[in-house]
């Protein structure tokens, strides 16, 4: 099939490449928009399978309040607040700005309320909440606009009064995450040109993955943007998509372009250096797109709508990634033929008829790794059980207003609402419970009062003809450990009747509920697509496991070093109460596919050597002395594109960010340049043993087919630009 390819898009080169430049024009116009129509609620991050969305439903269709929304106006003065005191100028204001507001029911503040909860400890801030009508996401952006205007508007308000709240603290994320996202794009592009530069050794092949970066974007906001005709996109996708695109269209870019090279230099710029090139790099690409979408696709599984879109994402922007590398970028290819050398400075330049120097120092590191096996083996492992021993520790948090920073309203609200108030005057623990008798409904209503952790409880509440509403406030910070364990214990309570709880610490409870229980059909789902994708790549049934136990260490030892990271505070980060629940997932599933590129590319070429005639041990070597120098460019080219999210001045942005370039620059290095050729060795031809059934099956489907396998002759004497290590 690649032999095919390989001429027919050599022969086609000019149409091929029109073809693309079509396309892609036609998916700019279509995906051109998906950046204002992505969404970042609440919701987005929310199970909506969950038991707390029924307690929110039934609320919202008694009081015409949405239970997950409001508002809440921070105000600061130099006049002393009290309860009993009359509100001052900059309160009366606010609580006035907020009764304005059509979509808002009802305002709670100190003074008509009577709640001393609502006054800081010092006296001078207080908050007034508001609680709002079920708001579109058009509707809440259009409303944090109006409210900042008005604010800066009143002289009295301005330089007293922030905005915050649940439905602000969204907006002001999904603003703040555009704009980092901008700005990362801004620093990653030129960096990785110049690294680009470095390692090809020429201007025009340095180019040719970012053009790649831009096709695969292209066609995913294309992909994203159909997909938005079935139902709602998170604004998260877009930074996965960004990062994903350059990274990938990086690392296909490299390994297609580094072949290609390496063929022209022996045969000449013609068809055959094309189809060798598709033989081998072209099919290896295939499958490693292939593997990457798998792992994301693991995504789609879980209920958030904020972890399907990520895995969207990842799917389409992969499958773009493989497209263009198996089809646009040989057309260039063969249209540039010697050309892909050209604008190098010829202080870069060398003589080929000798052998790349990273070429003997893989080499050399390969016969060093099977001199002694067993203790390579073992060291690695051990390093990797190290670094992932923090997860045992791990605890969890959820994404809102408080990973803003201070500088942003809705941040500096959630800042001064768990630091300067006695207790957080909003987000009680609500007990929806159905119909029940009087009596029976105020004694578990006393009975919650008594849980530790539960500082008040309100009467029963008729909410309408068929249920009771019970409130409840918390002691600490709403996702803190002390709120999460009560809530804890009152869901363990025996009521009398059928009851629901909701409310921010209850709804972070069940949306972790939510993803542990689909998280083994998850790993399921991504176990078996990566077995089977392997085993298609190789004919093997043992390196498909090997690669899943080195894949899950890898990722483990990614995880550990986020949560040393983030949750213990190193490395300059300040310590957090956990890592957002959506995190580690997110990590293991890009940074499984990930792994599982990069053993793609090392098995391919060890497949191809052994194909060649080399026994276990000079395959391994070849393998890797010719992938070294591209996985780890490809490698830390990537950590590049992905490692500029950890810039984002939102905590789960950078865990995303980090988490990932450690997991790739560890998978690239210490795995695939120690541990895998350990294996490999101490294995031997046991690596590639299948059942006969099996063999029998993958010759049937062609899969074993390795047309280039004779040992590629030295590269003619003469000057070309090759990749760097």
């Amino acid at each position: 099939m690649f032999t095919t390819l390989g001429s027919v898009l050599h022969a086609k080169r000019k149409l091929a490449l029109l073809v693309a430049i079509v396309c892609a024009v036609l998916a700019a116009v279509f995906g051109g928009a998906v950046q204002t129509m992505v969404t970042n609620g609440l919701s987005d991050y929310d199970d909506p399978t969950g038991p707390h969305t029924v307690a929110r439903s039934v609320i919202q269709d008694a009081t015409g309040v949405d239970p997950q929304q409001g508002y809440a106006l921070l105000i600061r003065t130099e006049e002393p607040i009290r309860a009993g005191l009359e509100p001052t100028r900059a309160v009366s204001a606010g609580i006035a700005l907020l009764k304005e507001r059509p979509e808002v029911q009802r305002v709670v503040d100190y003074a008509t309320d009577r709640n001393p909860a609502l006054i800081s400890k010092d006296g001078r801030s207080t908050v007034v909440l508001g609680a709002v009508r079920p708001m579109t996401e058009k509707e809440t952006k259009e409303a944090e606009k109006a409210l900042m205007a008005a604010i800066d508007a009143d002289p009295v308000l301005k330089g007293h009064a922030h905005l915050g709240g649940p439905t602000i603290g969204m907006v002001q994320v999904g603003q703040v995450t555009a704009k980092d996202l901008a700005m990362a794009e801004g620093l990653a592009m030129p960096v990785i040109l110049i690294l680009l530069f470095l390692v090809f050794r020429g201007l025009v092949a340095a180019l040719l993955p970012l053009v790649g970066a831009i096709f695969t974007l292209l066609f995913t906001l294309a992909g994203l943007r159909l997909a938005m005709l079935f139902g709602n996109v998170s604004s998260g996708a877009l930074n996965l998509a960004f990062a994903l695109a350059l990274g990938l269209a990086v690392d296909f870019g490299l390994l297609i372009i580094s072949r290609y090279r390496d063929e022209i230099a022996v045969h000449g710029a013609g068809v055959l250096a094309l189809r060798r090139t598709m033989e081998t790099a072209g099919r290896t690409v295939l499958f490693s797109g292939l593997t990457v979408a798998a792992a994301l696709a693991a995504l789609l599984v879980f209920p958030q709508p904020y972890l399907r879109s990520m895995g969207l994402a990842g799917v389409i922007t992969s499958l773009a990634a493989v497209l263009f590398a198996v089809l646009g970028l040989p057309a260039i290819l063969a249209l540039l033929g010697e050309r892909v050398n050209s604008l190098a400075p010829r202080r870069r330049q060398r003589d080929t008829s000798l052998e790349d120097p990273a070429v003997r120092r893989w080499r050399a590191i390969a016969s060093g790794v099977m001199r002694r096996p067993v203790t390579v083996a073992v060291a690695a492992v051990v390093v990797l059980l190290a670094v992932a021993s923090p997860v045992l520790g791990i605890r969890f948090t959820g994404a809102d207003a408080s990973a803003l920073p201070s500088s942003i309203s809705a941040g500096k609200v959630a800042a001064a609402m768990a630091e300067d108030f006695e207790k957080p005057p909003s987000s009680p623990l609500r007990i929806v419970v159905e119909d029940a008798a009087g009596a029976g409904l105020q004694a578990y209503a006393d009975e919650v009062a008594r849980v530790p952790g539960v500082v008040a409880v309100a009467p029963p509440a008729r909410l309408d003809a068929g249920h009771w509403e019970i409130d409840g406030v918390l002691a600490g910070k709403p996702l803190d450990g002390a709120a999460r364990d009560a809530v804890e214990r009152v869901r363990a309570l025996e009521a009398p009747a059928p009851v629901k709880f909701t409310g921010q610490t209850a709804d972070f409870l069940s949306q972790k509920d939510g993803i542990r229980d689909r998280l083994p059909l998850a790993i399921g789902v991504l176990a078996v697509v990566t077995l089977l994708l392997l085993f298609a790549f190789t004919g093997s049934v043992v390196l498909p496991f090997k690669a899943l136990l080195m894949n899950t260490l890898s990722t483990g030892a990614a995880l550990g070093f986020l949560v040393w990271v983030f949750q213990d505070g190193n490395l300059g980060f300040e310590a957090q109460s956990g890592i957002e629940s959506t995190t580690p997932v997110l990590v293991f599933a890009l940074a499984f596919g990930l792994s599982t590129d990069y053993n793609v590319f090392l098995l391919g070429r060890i497949k191809e050597a052994k194909a060649s005639g080399l026994d276990d041990r000079a395959a391994v070597t070849e393998g890797l002395a010719h992938t070294g120098r591209t996985v780890t460019s490809a490698a830390m080219l990537f950590c590049v594109a992905v490692g500029a999210l950890a810039l984002s001045r939102l905590v789960f942005v950078k865990e995303l960010g980090l988490g990932t370039a450690f997991a790739v620059i560890l998978d690239a290095t210490l795995v695939r340049a120690l541990l895998v050729p350990a294996l490999m060795v101490l294995l031997g031809g046991a690596n590639w043993w299948a059942p006969g059934p099996l063999r029998r099956l993958h010759r049937a489907l062609r899969l074993d087919r390795m047309e280039a396998t004779e040992p590629t002759p030295a590269p003619r004497a003469q000057e070309l630009v090759k990749p760097s290590a």
